[in-house]
């Protein structure tokens, strides 16, 4: 390569690496405890373990009658029987009706919050610290709080916080100190999730989309300087910090690029990411047609179908579904999915897998190549990918989690092999912070002999 070029790559590198060798620091020490301890929230999982056993012997209304008490036009999206406030009732998107009276519950005050945060944790509701929230907080930063707002916060002296909504009288955040905690060491840094950036959803996706596109740039020129400069002559040709990060770059900067780059797509900067979102709702609304579904039905992965659903469950049932939602394409392929593979398994770190299995797979013939993963207990589609979506699944997922099956199957070898990269990304961006102390110091005490001379 002509020298000028080069010197221009190094240089390019060098002020690069000066620039973004924090963020880099922060992202891969973040990164360390982000792969154990996610961001707080509520799950489906976490709402089934809350809820309170249904009592089916009181209820008096059919799905229909209940719904008929709201005087609202067309069917709704989606009907769920719970128990609320300790009598059965109907969730007919974010509207509530009691299925033992019809009446409908429009107003969630104060008192009734309480009772639905202290029963969540099982905690004397009167211990509890009351603050609306109706401006985002760091805990409720995210646009999907926006139309619950306002929140009633309920804090506990042992530092256990419940976010119940005033529309819904859903909770719908949970913070404990260790989880705070952990955000803050991991989650927060590692996306820049600070309240006052993350408000503002188009600036925050941008600075993250640029800031992990020109850190895959400058991770990717320190690899080609390293390749250049070490393999002629088989040796790393310098000493000290700078020997140290050399090495640790010919070794651990391709992930560094790969990590990089993988986290900008994690904001889906492209079209292709999205995946078939439109022909998955229809299938979904066409597989439960006007059934309703108990809380357990909604939430729990293997769970039984009741009465009220035509499809209960039967594979033929849910097949016929999908094809009279996807015509004119038709059906290429199905099978039964009982353990993990390529396209399905399970990204949760801590053992507790979230995807249920069996699953029913159906792969279509569609211009799109669309496929499907069902779960026939609840005839809920679990994940859902094209052509194009295929391709982030491993551009994202494969490279940004390392979720390959043969890998991600295998615990600990998943752990091991992660926190060597990790450790070894962290240690690259430590000799990355002295080499650019010293250029920024060499670069400020020229400047300042200039000015004195």
């Amino acid at each position: 390569m002509p020298g000028r070029l080069r010197r221009l790559v190094i240089a390019t590198h060098r002020w690069l690496g000066t620039f973004f060798c924090v963020l880099f620091a922060i992202w891969f020490f973040s990164g360390t405890v982000l792969a154990y301890w996610d961001y707080p929230g509520v799950s489906d999982r976490d709402r089934l373990e809350h809820a309170e056993a249904i009592d089916i012997s009181r209820v008096r209304l059919t799905p229909r009658q209940a719904y008929s008490k709201l005087q609202l036009d067309g069917e709704p999206a989606s009907e769920i029987l719970l128990m609320f406030d300790g009598r059965p009732a109907y969730r007919f998107d974010g509207a509530l009706v009691y299925a033992d009276t019809g009446e409908p519950q429009t107003d969630f005050p104060p008192e009734l919050t309480r009772r639905i945060a202290g029963n969540w944790i099982s905690r004397p509701a009167g211990a509890a610290s009351l603050g609306v929230v109706d401006q985002p907080d760091q805990w409720t930063v995210s646009g999907e709080f926006g139309p619950l707002r306002p929140l009633d916060k309920y804090s506990w002296p042992d530092g256990a916080q419940i976010y119940v909504s005033e529309v819904t009288g859903e909770v719908v955040q949970a913070t404990t100190r260790a989880s705070r905690l952990g955000a803050w060491l991991g989650a927060i840094p590692h996306w820049l999730y600070f309240t006052p950036l993350r408000e503002n959803g188009r600036l925050w996706s941008r600075i993250v989309i640029w800031a992990a596109g020109i850190g895959a740039f400058a991770a990717a020129l320190g690899l080609i300087v390293g390749i250049w400069i070490a393999l002629p002559a088989r040796r790393v040709p310098y000493a000290g910090q700078k020997r140290w990060h050399a090495m640790l770059g010919l070794i651990f900067g391709l992930f560094a690029c790969t990590w990089a780059f993988s986290g900008m797509l994690s904001m889906e900067p492209f079209a292709f990411s999205a995946g078939p979102e439109r022909l998955a709702a229809q299938i979904e609304l066409t597989l439960h047609g006007n059934g309703f579904k108990t809380l357990e039905q909604a939430y729990k992965p293997g769970a039984k179908l009741v009465d009220f659903n035509a499809l209960d469950g039967e594979p033929e049932g849910i097949l016929a579904a999908v094809r009279e939602a996807v015509a004119p394409a038709s059906i290429n392929e199905t099978r039964l999915v009982t353990k993990y593979e390529a396209y399905y398994l399970d990204r949760h770190t801590s053992g507790q897998n979230q995807h249920p299995l069996p699953v029913l797979f159906v792969h279509l013939n569609d211009p799109r190549d669309s496929m499907f993963y069902i779960d026939p207990a609840t005839a809920h589609i679990i994940e859902a990918y094209d052509s194009a979506s295929r391709w982030n699944r491993w551009l994202y997922h494969g490279l940004h989690s390392l979720d390959f099956p043969w890998l991600y199957a295998h615990r600990p070898a998943w752990d091991i092999v992660i926190l060597v990269l990790l450790g070894g990304g962290a240690a690259l961006s430590i000799t990355s912070l002295v080499l650019a102390w010293r250029v920024l110091g060499r670069t400020l005490a020229l400047k300042w002999r200039r000015a004195q001379s």
